[in-house]
């Protein structure tokens, strides 16, 4: 199944440490080998780079570590393509704009049998569900709403979408418009924030660790979610199954889930992956 990265912090941060982990996945760790984005909110402004070459090996997955970006929220996707072809107008994140914002959409999973008539607002470019589903979203979202919403609201009527779009399928995905990220688990999302007292961190996919309290203040706070865990020698969180949350400034300020919560092992994860038909 594609892999899923988010960042959401208190203050602009590079996410050079987590991707470096992250992009092993794409053809080297893993078999995600149809592609990769990922997505930098600047302000009002979100810088894209993608490619539909192996992120493990791809020149611009160089580019994001040398760059050393800083931002608030950043998405990150690496592709096992499902529905669509392997090809740059399918590749994740997708954007479009709202309201006078920039919101950035990944997906990992397969929502079959979902067709969507044209929208008056939004449409899909490419061949994927996923943008699909991005577009059926901020369609319904701007069909209900000429103005944007207060977050509350707004944050009811996606948990709403959200449970339509999952009757379909798999439908793992993150979600942000610079100022919060949302994220909801069919399945597999871990998370960690990341607050003073800092400690070292070591990552699963490459023999490299970080020493996060030299390049920290006491006030910065950071949320990594992933699909799964990025490093070995830290406590992640589980979102349990068809969970919701949102993330502001680095930390939970809403969340929406069944109850009671049920989670399942990662090996639960990838065998209804197989079974919902995402390649592995």
């Amino acid at each position: 199944m594609c892999q899923l990265l988010g960042m959401n912090c208190n203050t602009p941060t590079d996410i050079v440490f987590s991707f470096e982990g992250f992009r092993l996945r794409g053809g080297l760790t893993d078999s995600h080998a149809d592609g990769f984005g990922i997505a930098f909110f600047e302000g009002h402004g979100v810088r894209l780079l993608q490619d539909d070459k192996p992120c493990a090996h791809s020149p611009v997955a160089d580019l994001v570590q040398k760059y050393q970006i800083k931002s608030e929220n950043v998405i990150a996707h690496i592709r096992k393509a499902t529905q669509g072809q392997v090809h740059l107008v399918n590749t994740h994140p997708f954007v479009r704009e709202i309201w006078g914002e920039y919101w950035v959409f990944a997906h990992n999973g397969n929502l079959r049998n979902f067709n969507i008539n044209s929208g008056e607002f939004f449409n899909p470019v490419g061949t994927t569900d996923s943008e699909a589903a991005f577009c059926y979203l901020l369609e319904q979202l701007r069909q209900r709403f000429r103005y944007k919403p207060e977050d509350k609201e707004l944050f009811a009527v996606i948990t709403e979408i959200t449970h339509e779009l999952r009757q379909y399928g798999l439908f793992n995905y993150m979600l942000s418009n610079g100022d919060w990220l949302i994220a909801h688990a069919s399945t597999l999302l871990f998370y960690i924030i990341r607050q003073a007292p800092f400690g070292e961190a070591a990552l699963v996919d490459e023999d490299v660790s970080i020493d996060f309290s030299a390049v920290t203040t006491p006030f910065d706070r950071v949320a990594v979610i992933t699909t799964l865990p990025l490093t070995c020698n830290e406590k992640w969180e589980q979102l349990a199954v068809k969970e919701l949350v949102m993330f502001r400034q680095g930390e939970i300020v809403m969340r929406d889930c069944t109850k009671p919560a049920q989670f399942m092992s990662i090996e639960q994860g990838l065998i209804i992956a197989r079974q919902a038909g995402v390649q592995m």
